[in-house]
């Protein structure tokens, strides 16, 4: 019995004269590891818009709300901080090089209002130049046509998005006749306007 009693007067001598195992915190901020997985964070230059993250989260702390007036749309896309688990989710199934939405190492998240707990991304909208139809967020729209490269001549309405984000043509949402019409097949339609101007022979 004497040599447990020997060890425990031995780690008491080393209790004593090493430093404490417990951070200082909150005298000192805590410092997360560098694979911490905090607050998920939109980035405004990388995100597209597209929704891939609202569709794999598992606890549906992703939201998003289309708003259309005057012939111009955003899309409003919502973080709620109180329901993310911060499984990072989001991250991995960003089609943005995994940029447009990253867990940061953010943890300390405490709010006296729970309805402050979330945050806000707006993205502009491409609206059906026929009918008003939302078909994707423009910056969507440019991510294809880009990936696609020479491929996204076989779609009127990627290689237009395209065209207009250079600046070599201009917005033209009026459409030729009162009726849908062959013309009208090159401008940026959702897929039912598209059907309509393809099958028209007026």
């Amino acid at each position: 019995m004497k040599l447990p009693k020997v060890r425990e007067l031995l780690e008491a001598v080393k209790a004593l004269t090493t430093k404490p195992y417990t951070s200082k915190f909150p005298k000192k901020p805590h410092v997360p590891y560098p694979s911490f997985r905090g607050q998920p964070e939109f980035n405004p230059d990388k995100c597209v818009g597209c929704l891939a993250c609202e569709q794999v989260c598992p606890t549906n702390a992703i939201a998003h709300d289309d708003k259309v007036e005057d012939g111009k749309g955003k899309r409003i896309i919502y973080h709620y901080t109180d329901t993310c688990i911060f499984c990072g989710s989001c991250e991995a199934a960003c089609i943005a090089d995994n940029q447009g939405i990253k867990l940061t190492d953010k943890w300390d998240l405490a709010f006296f209002d729970r309805k402050e707990a979330y945050e806000t991304i707006e993205k502009e909208l491409q609206l059906c130049e026929m009918c008003g139809t939302v078909i994707a967020c423009k910056d969507h729209l440019s991510w294809i046509a880009k990936k696609l490269g020479e491929l996204a001549f076989s779609s009127p309405t990627l290689y237009q998005t395209r065209l207009r984000e250079l600046g070599i043509i201009d917005d033209n949402i009026l459409a030729v006749a009162k009726e849908y019409g062959r013309a009208d097949r090159v401008k940026i339609l959702c897929a039912r306007c598209r059907r309509e101007t393809t099958l028209t022979t007026k």
